[in-house]
């Protein structure tokens, strides 16, 4: 008796604290995804145009397989990611996330040299990733200029572009320079958009700074 009761105060703690938690599981799924972009620059070291390609082959099974779903067709396996992953503004539509996600990085190999091609994705990967995680989980003050997202989101982003941006660059300004502009971008209301907009900000910004 005692153990249930244990249990429904975790379970109301947890409510409390967490109150939509289907929305929370669907982050989770969706930057699980989102963490394997950062593959990508590991890829491009030993074949960069191969990793181009297979970046671009990507987005383009996943249009055939995704306009097959709003068709009607379901595709094992991945219409039920696809399905797992979507937002509450993306029933019925199409799930835009993935596409834009492997074009972010697709663009950053294309127009910049490594290690700002690196950094940029690395910026997509970890710091959009983290600041929606955190955001989801603690986010709590909502100041008007971050258009409804939360300081402790940036905070996040800041932290994991800086942290991944180091460990490329070693250098302090850099690393400044590109978590700076990725928060920026990231608090932008610009939606699945921000995973193009965020690796060609932070690759240029970065080039620019290496100059």
């Amino acid at each position: 008796m005692e153990d249930i009761r244990v249990q429904k105060n975790w379970s109301m703690a947890f409510a409390a604290a967490f109150p939509d938690v289907q929305e929370v599981k669907t982050e989770l799924v969706r930057k699980t995804l989102h963490f394997l972009i950062a593959l990508s620059p590991s890829m491009a070291a030993l074949n960069r145009p191969l990793t181009m390609v297979l970046l671009m082959t990507g987005v383009l099974f996943y249009t055939g397989m995704e306009s097959l779903r709003l068709a009607g067709i379901n595709v094992p396996l991945i219409s039920r990611i696809t399905s797992r992953a979507s937002r509450a503004r993306d029933q019925g539509r199409f799930v835009l996330g993935p596409v834009t996600l492997g074009m972010g990085a697709l663009m950053a190999l294309l127009l910049y040299p490594s290690p700002a091609a690196s950094i940029a994705i690395y910026a997509l990967a970890f710091g959009d990733g983290f600041a929606s995680l955190i955001g989801k989980f603690f986010g709590r003050i909502r100041p008007a200029f971050l258009y409804g997202k939360s300081l402790e989101g940036s905070l996040a982003c800041f932290t994991a572009v800086f942290i991944s941006a180091w460990q490329v660059s070693r250098s302090y300004k850099i690393s400044f320079l590109a978590a700076f502009s990725a928060t920026l971008v990231e608090a932008l209301p610009l939606e699945d958009y921000d995973n193009m907009a965020l690796p060609i900000a932070v690759g240029l910004i970065v080039s620019i700074a290496m100059l």
